[in-house]
């Protein structure tokens, strides 16, 4: 899915939030775009998205975060939107056991249905009920090693580390494609090839990540 670029930012990001039902997943997108959290939440059916603007590494970033239903019978539905994603979160519920177990399976559905340079960041969420905790951190930040993602605990309700999640998968993105640019400018201008005045798309994400021209007609 291709996203033109506009006098409003310099690259548009999808991200794809997902996980087994009521972990929190449509908290954690209002909490980051709209800075608000609904006690009364209901279950997503099929997609939602939403999103919000900001500055990485003094770029302007237009992350746009789409909201995966967790329930079995929506997964034919929400596949496809894995396709033009470039960042995932993939979040379970710090208090119920099974959301944790039920990660690696999101994981294979996830490397089946994205793009194999995606950045994948797993939050524990909930934090706020530590009380009620039955995924102790060591054991996610093992899986978390042993998959090779970022991980970090999270709570929608407190707004903890929400930001910061999705800051470090943003950022990891932008250097991604950051030292893909640079590499192709390199060799660009090894050949002769001019540089200016023109879309730089950069390797697998080049239906997904576009830059601006540097200048126009």
């Amino acid at each position: 899915m291709a996203y033109k670029v506009d006098h409003e930012y310099d690259y548009l990001f999808k991200i794809v939030l997902i996980g087994d039902s009521g972990v929190g997943k449509s908290n954690i997108l209002s909490r980051f775009t709209r800075n608000e959290f609904c006690l009364e939440s209901k279950s997503t059916i099929g997609v939602e998205f939403a999103t919000r603007t900001l500055q990485v590494e003094g770029k302007t970033v237009k992350a746009q975060i789409w909201d995966t239903a967790g329930q079995e019978r929506y997964r034919a539905i929400t596949s496809a939107y894995y396709r033009g994603a470039v960042g995932a979160l993939l979040v379970y519920d710090i208090t119920k056991r099974q959301t944790f177990e039920n990660v690696q399976r999101w994981l294979r559905e996830l490397r089946d249905h994205a793009d194999s340079n995606i950045v994948i960041m797993m939050a524990g969420n909930k934090s706020d009920l530590n009380h009620l905790r039955s995924v102790t951190e060591q054991d996610a930040q093992l899986l978390a090693e042993k998959e090779e993602l970022a991980f970090l605990e999270t709570s929608a309700l407190e707004a903890l580390n929400v930001e910061k999640a999705f800051q470090t998968i943003l950022l990891d993105i932008y250097q991604i494609i950051s030292r893909k640019a640079l590499a192709a400018q390199e060799a660009a201008s090894s050949t002769g090839l001019p540089g200016q005045g023109t879309t730089i798309n950069v390797g697998d994400y080049s239906g997904n990540l576009s830059r601006r021209p540097c200048c126009s007609n």
